[in-house]
Order: C-alpha cells, then structure tokens, then sequence
C-alpha cells in the first residue's frame, strides 16, 4: 500500500484530518483606521472654523476700507468750497447728505450758498482718519483731521487751518452717505 491515500475532495476525511486555523483578529488596524479618521474630521472642522473667521475679518476690513475711502473722499470735496461753482458744491453735498445732515443743510442752504459765495477759493485736505466706533444700525463714527489752505484776495497770504470732525457715514443701497458732520473740539 502506497503511503499516499486518495481522497475525495469533498470528503469529510478530508476536513477532520486538518486542524482548524483561528483568524487572529486585527484590532490594531481597525483602532488605527478610526484614530486617523477622527484626526481627520478634526483637523477638517479646524479648517473651517479658521476660514470662517477669516472670512468675517475680510468682510469687517473691506467694510472699514470702504467708509474710510468714502468719508476721506467726502470730507476732501466738503471742505474744498468753491466760491465760483457755489449752487454746484451744495448740490455735491445735498447728494451725500441723509438724516440729520441732509435736514440740517436744507434749512440752511441759502446761508451755506452767500457763504461759500462770499468766501475765497479753499482747498482741503484729509490728513488722516480712522474708525472711531460702529454703530448699532450699522453706520460708523470716523474721526477726521482736516487742513485747509486758502490765499488772501490779493493772494500774498496764505491761510492754513487745521479742524477735526466726527462724521458718522450710513450705508444706504450699494453705498455710502453722510448722516452727521460734528467739527470737534
């Protein structure tokens, strides 16, 4: 007899002659693959937290830049009257003018006009402004230090006057407009 027997393949010698091999289970590679996802679902909520405030502070910074330009841009032309073109100036800032402003300059349009009128060419400048606070409905008080510079009639004196004021800009639809002009003390 051959020591080699033949078997069946679907022999039940076959299956009880062969111990049974025990799977050793790998626990380490699950707990690894849950680590790295857990890792991985922080680090994405971090991102997003980070992007989140960095996007409210671009907001805030555009909206800063926008009332600055816009305040430095009006106080520049408020402060430049000219006594040729004086029913245009007022027209300039009746356009940017809302609230108070906008009441306070209607009621003393006429004066505003002999005054302007009256006066000699003025150039002014902004020399710096900043944002002194925002306010609850949305509007922002900057304070503002302005230089005019106006020659004598007979143009041998030149006059220079430094102010400051606290104008407080409204949005209104995709801009900007002026609600008070305060000169400071």
């Amino acid at each position: 007899m051959s020591p080699r027997r033949k078997l069946e393949p679907r022999s039940s010698d076959f299956i009880d002659d062969f111990p049974r091999v025990r799977r050793r289970r790998r626990w380490g590679l699950k707990v690894a693959s849950t680590c790295a996802a857990g890792a991985a679902s922080c680090a994405a909520a971090v991102c997003l937290i980070v992007l989140d405030s960095h996007l409210s502070q671009s907001r805030t910074t555009l909206r800063e830049v926008a009332a600055l330009g816009y305040v430095r841009s009006f106080m520049t032309e408020f402060t430049s009257p000219d006594p040729f073109h004086a029913n245009d100036y007022a027209e300039r800032i009746l356009a940017q003018a809302t609230g108070d402003f906008a009441q306070q300059y209607r009621q003393n349009e006429n004066a505003i006009l002999v005054g302007v009128a009256q006066s000699e060419p003025t150039t002014g400048t902004v020399l710096d402004a900043g944002i002194s606070r925002w306010n609850d409905d949305g509007s922002v008080d900057v304070l503002v230090v302005t230089k005019f510079s106006s020659k004598s009639p007979d143009g041998k004196l030149t006059m220079e006057r430094t102010n400051r004021w606290v104008v407080t800009a409204k949005p209104e639809g995709d801009g900007w407009k002026i609600n008070s002009v305060i000169p400071s003390v």
